[in-house]
């Protein structure tokens, strides 16, 4: 059963409480027809998931101010909040089906589950449920290629498709088997945590080096300064430098 919330109670009962796990907030009036025929879609998809998210409602009737607060313009509208915030949300009565995968997009799959494990045969369970799971499939190949398996790590690199991280890493092992100084030294490195030492070196390889191994270079280089992000103040140089040695 849903949880009746107030103006009053909102603040504990779903933005304090969504730091702990969703809260599915279904805004609803007695008067609206649509509201009772979502309503046990909600109960239901709720109870299936009882202890990783919760259900409250508000009537926004006697609710007025959080209605305009979260701009409520028809009924009935569900949102989900998750650290306070509004993560998911819909307007209108939805089928069975649709109400469930609202609520599957809340809580984390088995797959998500054993990706955040991070062992090896949890991560290979994951490729079993869902095989191009891209974050599972390069967390794979890079324990693999820890322990010398480029073989295996290649081949599952190779079925990620548009991901830079996977195919840095698969650069990098194509690399691996016949660099000589820099390249041994810029690799060394990069498996080793140390980016910036190894993208320098990688930058520093890419004069001279031939076409097919300048364009793995280019890729090793693009996924570790995926790996750097965005926001970390050396990728913007690096990027320049990087256009410019190409270009």
């Amino acid at each position: 059963m849903a949880i009746d919330v107030t103006e009053e109670t909102f603040q504990q009962q779903v933005l304090d409480r969504s730091a702990e796990l969703p809260v599915v907030v279904d805004f609803w009036a007695e008067w609206c027809g649509p509201c009772r025929t979502l309503t046990p879609a909600l109960e239901k998809a709720a109870e299936a998931r009882a202890g990783e998210v919760e259900l409250a409602e508000v009537d926004v009737d006697a609710n007025q101010g959080l209605a305009m607060r979260y701009g409520v313009q028809g009924i009935p509208a569900v949102k989900a909040f998750r650290d306070g915030e509004v993560i998911e949300e819909f307007v209108g009565a939805q089928p069975p089906r649709a109400v469930e995968a609202f609520f599957d997009r809340l809580v984390p799959s088995e797959a998500d589950q054993l990706v955040q494990a991070g062992g090896e045969e949890d991560l290979r369970r994951a490729l079993e449920l869902e095989p191009a799971r891209a974050d599972a499939a390069l967390a794979l190949a890079r324990l693999l290629h820890e322990r010398g398996e480029d073989a295996e790590a290649a081949e599952l690199l190779g079925k990620v498709a548009g991901n830079f991280e996977a195919e840095g890493l698969a650069a990098r092992i194509r690399l691996g088997s016949d660099a000589g100084a820099p390249l041994t030294d810029a690799l060394e490195a990069l498996d080793s945590g140390d980016r910036e030492k190894g993208i320098e070196l990688l930058l520093g390889a890419l004069d001279g080096s031939e076409d097919g191994q300048r364009e793995d270079i280019r890729r090793a280089i693009v996924g570790a300064l995926n790996e750097l992000g965005t926001d970390d103040p050396r990728a913007r140089d690096y990027r320049r430098r990087l256009a410019a040695a190409i270009y």
